[in-house]
């Protein structure tokens, strides 16, 4: 109990929304989002992921957030606390951010690199073929980058949940947000005239993106992009990885939860789909519908750079907010993927901030420096078992997101829809007077319908399940 009273919280509900909302517009919005909006019919992959936002990701957000204010605790120690047998859950929801930490890191220092290209003006040899692959399998530059984006995170968790994490969202959050409208705005504007004379614009590639296309659909197909969009709200509300829990564990008890679940769920999916507006119009003005088929790293690092180059000097500028604001949503992520394990280590093991700190920026470090070393020195091809050719980032990716994120969703629906009841997390979302909506739905959600959903998913993550 002493340690709970010594426990920091955000100073108001906005300081929490806004680091919330940077923990979730991350990496996975901007090059995981829109490459899966183009790939699954557009249209038909908002809807069903506006619609899986309000159900299945309302359900683990407003289950992990609770939580974490319930029991004032990290994820490593929260679940323990719901229900003393389900400590081993907390290890498994505390591993995600430990195992994802240092490859993030590796990724945030790439947007470095790509940041620095295009504000000293070598955008156009960042568009070269084969600029990207040089970088990636150089011996020193990958690791020093890696290092400048570690210690700028660590920086931030250092100085605490006030001083730190809150007032940074505060400052970054509404830059980051204006950034992606700017851009967005931007991509509707332009046009193109290819070798061939054809036009392209970006209201036609706007149009691909948010009409759906349901041509050729089969039921098969129908649940392949149900399934994308599900895996890609873990991604886009950070859940299943202990930071929601961390996060929840800082609000006051007077807060209303609901409302500020709702602003979250509403934030994060705006800039999913300003991502969207974003890229697939410029990608599509420059490069058509071929260029849509890249994601990850390839569209990030590869195809916008050719995007920016295209555009002549206005691309420099863009290619510099570009990379300026994605840098914004790296660090913002990164900040809470490092905090649910500092508070973890502090919760567990009663030591101070800035030593649960160093212990996770050395084990961040070391395992960032063998991710950069997988490129040159330690490099390997391996197959998954979802058929992919993977080298050590693409192994700690799929250990974390294919498999633990599943199972710590399923476990927690377990928990809470049949041992310690929904009850528990709707009586801490209303204790302060408000009232949870979608009620009903909470519980029908987290006792029937996420389970199997969730069970589906996994057994096609780990290729069990190759039909759909």
């Amino acid at each position: 109990m002493k340690q709970e009273k010594k426990r920091n919280s955000f100073s108001g509900s906005i300081g929490f929304v806004l680091a919330a909302a940077g923990s979730a517009v991350g990496l996975g919005n901007i090059w995981r989002f829109p490459y899966l909006a183009a790939k699954d019919g557009g249209g038909l992959f908002l809807v069903l992921y506006l619609v899986l936002a309000l159900t299945f990701g309302f359900t683990l957000l407003t289950t992990e957030v609770a939580i974490g204010r319930k029991t004032k605790q990290s994820p490593l120690t929260a679940y323990g606390k719901l229900h003393p047998k389900w400590k081993s859950l907390g290890i498994f929801a505390c591993l995600v951010p430990v195992i994802i930490m240092p490859y993030y890191c590796v990724i945030g220092g790439w947007v470095v690199k790509y940041l620095i290209s295009f504000l000293t003006g070598e955008g156009k040899q960042a568009a070269e073929d084969g600029y990207f692959t040089g970088f990636i399998t150089a011996d020193v530059e990958p690791i020093l980058l890696l290092c400048v984006f570690l210690f700028a995170v660590a920086f931030i968790v250092f100085r605490g949940v006030n001083k730190g994490i809150e007032a940074s969202s505060k400052i970054i959050m509404p830059i980051l947000l204006l950034l992606v409208i700017g851009i967005a705005v931007f991509s509707l504007t332009i046009q193109h005239t290819d070798e061939s004379g054809t036009v392209r614009t970006g209201m036609e590639g706007f149009q691909i993106y948010v009409i759906p296309n349901l041509e050729g659909l089969t039921l098969q197909g129908f649940f392949t992009v149900l399934l994308d969009a599900m895996s890609q709200l873990f991604f886009s509300l950070s859940v299943a990885m202990g930071i929601m829990i961390s996060y929840g564990s800082y609000v006051q008890d007077d807060a209303n939860l609901g409302k500020s679940i709702n602003q979250i769920e509403i934030f994060d999916t705006l800039v999913a789909f300003l991502a969207g507006v974003m890229i697939i119009p410029a990608v599509y003005t420059f490069m058509g519908r071929e260029g849509m088929e890249a994601s990850g790293p390839s569209l990030m690092f590869v195809s916008l750079p050719k995007v920016f180059a295209a555009m002549g000097g206005i691309g420099t500028i863009v290619g510099c907010m570009f990379f300026a604001m994605v840098l914004f949503a790296a660090l913002t992520s990164a900040v809470s993927i490092m905090e649910a394990v500092v508070s973890s280590f502090m919760d567990e093991f009663h030591v101070s901030r800035i030593k649960a700190a160093v212990i996770e920026t050395i084990i961040a470090l070391i395992g960032g420096v063998v991710v950069c070393l997988g490129y040159n020195k330690l490099y390997f091809e391996f197959e998954l078992p979802n058929g992919a050719v993977a080298q050590i980032l693409d192994i700690m990716d799929y250990i974390s997101n294919n498999a633990l994120m599943p199972i710590v969703a399923i476990g927690t629906c377990i928990l809470i829809g049949w041992i310690v009841k929904p009850k528990v997390i709707i009586d801490e979302v209303e204790k302060s007077g408000c009232v949870l909506g979608r009620k009903r739905l909470y519980v029908v959600m987290i006792r029937f319908i996420a389970p199997v959903l969730l069970i589906i998913l996994l057994l096609k993550s780990v290729g069990v399940l190759n039909i759909i």
